[in-house]
């Protein structure tokens, strides 16, 4: 006898993503000489966050992984916690319930749910961008304002939608006369919205874009992802 890879029986395809965290949290956490079926309940945050890493970068077929600054704006989201440190984080163990069981405040979904969907994205429709590293994506929309805030009119940024799963939004500043800064954020893009029109055209079609953050004018970050169809065309 030996035991096999963890696998997991569904009814119907708006399972998958809860049998893909059971599988992953399996395969990561679970000890060779383990018990069948036992598996630990709680694992360091350290341990999870290189879970992650492989994870994303396995799936989105890139060698650009997670930075720490990913990191950090994951273990707020996971920990619920926006006053603790980096280094906080790092002696923290995370549970499989706040893993994929609890749901996020204000959300209709969980942890893994919200990273599946940011990992589909990527995958269809966004692997040459997150490895150009013109998409900062994790990162908090109250983050984004501070940077954003002193910066000049039509500087944005991209990152991944808080409030819908697999989700891609631009926020931008807006400096009126007087000087006050107003930073926006565009209605995320869909995996379906970008198959339509690819992320690099519509960054391109908005004309209130103008340099991406820090100060990378957009045609030169972005140049060599639109669509040569369109380019010289209205």
């Amino acid at each position: 006898q030996v035991l096999s890879l963890p696998i997991v029986v569904i009814v119907h395809g708006n399972q998958d993503n809860n049998a893909k965290a059971t599988v992953l949290w399996d395969n990561a956490f679970s000890e060779i000489d383990r018990m069948p079926f036992v598996v630990a309940e709680r694992v360091p945050w350290e341990k999870m966050c290189d879970t992650l890493n492989l994870k994303f970068m396995a799936e989105v077929q890139t060698t650009k992984g997670l930075l720490k600054e990913h990191y950090f704006f994951l273990a707020q989201k996971i920990f619920n916690d926006h006053s603790a440190s980096l280094e906080d984080f790092q002696n923290r163990s995370v549970s499989w319930a706040q893993f994929n069981k609890e749901i996020l405040p204000g959300r209709g979904f969980t942890f893994w749910q919200w990273f599946d969907g940011v990992l589909d994205l990527t995958k269809r429709c966004l692997k040459s961008y997150w490895s150009d590293r013109l998409i900062i994506g994790f990162i908090s929309k109250q983050y984004v304002c501070k940077l954003l805030s002193t910066e000049p009119d039509g500087t944005f940024l991209l990152r991944f939608s808080d409030s819908e799963i697999g989700g891609v939004t631009i926020a931008h500043v807006i400096r009126g006369k007087d000087g006050s800064s107003q930073v926006e954020n565009i209605q995320p893009f869909s995996a379906k919205d970008l198959s339509i029109r690819s992320l690099g055209d519509r960054i391109r079609d908005l004309g209130q874009l103008r340099n991406l953050y820090p100060n990378t004018p957009k045609d030169q970050a972005f140049g060599s992802h639109y669509n040569s169809e369109w380019v010289g065309a209205e």
